[in-house]
């Protein structure tokens, strides 16, 4: 990272105290977001907004990261359409500037009724698309294929049971976002 492009974007600079949080806290949110099978860029991408006091260009995050442009935009519409980081109006330029959400119930909320329901969805959609297709070639099957499509359909229904159950925990959590919204930006307060 540029220490140069960091006093100018009003990051720490210098201070090794400060510059060692900050390469700390985009390394972790990069590792964090790969766990969560996210590219490591997006996680840093975030960070270096959440961590920036005031919205930062295209440019900046390539200088600030010493990652490619292109890398940083596609990345950058990700988080976008996930509702991390909005765009931002500044004026007297015509560039393009990002900041971070900080509300983080509202980006929990985002990522659970988008992306973690809609993988729920499909799961569970070739899950009983295959146990309907099992129970339909039962008739035709040997016996011990018989019990080899029992098992399956024991160990899918197990797994569907455990699937729906998430579901029905992300359904109630976002059932409670209404409520927990206020409580977190009372206590950012």
């Amino acid at each position: 990272m540029s220490e140069s492009r960091l006093a100018r974007n009003g990051a720490p600079s210098t201070n090794p105290d400060l510059l060692a949080v900050q390469n700390s806290m985009l390394d972790g949110l990069g590792q964090l977001s790969n766990y969560f099978g996210f590219s490591k860029i997006m996680g840093q991408l975030y960070g270096a907004l959440l961590l920036s006091p005031r919205p930062l260009s295209l440019d900046d995050l390539v200088e600030l990261l010493d990652i490619s442009k292109a890398s940083v935009s596609m990345n950058l519409r990700t988080l976008e359409h996930m509702g991390m980081v909005r765009q931002v109006y500044m004026r007297g330029g015509r560039r393009k500037y990002y900041e971070a959400e900080t509300d983080f119930w509202q980006i929990i909320t985002n990522i659970l009724s988008g992306r973690e329901m809609r993988d729920l969805d499909r799961a569970l959609n070739v899950m009983n698309v295959n146990l309907e297709r099992l129970s339909a070639a039962m008739p035709t099957l040997s016996e011990t294929e018989r019990q080899q499509a029992s098992l399956y359909i024991e160990r899918i229904a197990q797994m569907q049971a455990l699937f729906q159950f998430e579901q029905q925990m992300i359904a109630a959590i976002l059932s409670q976002s209404d409520t927990m919204a206020p409580l977190a930006s009372r206590d950012a307060d």
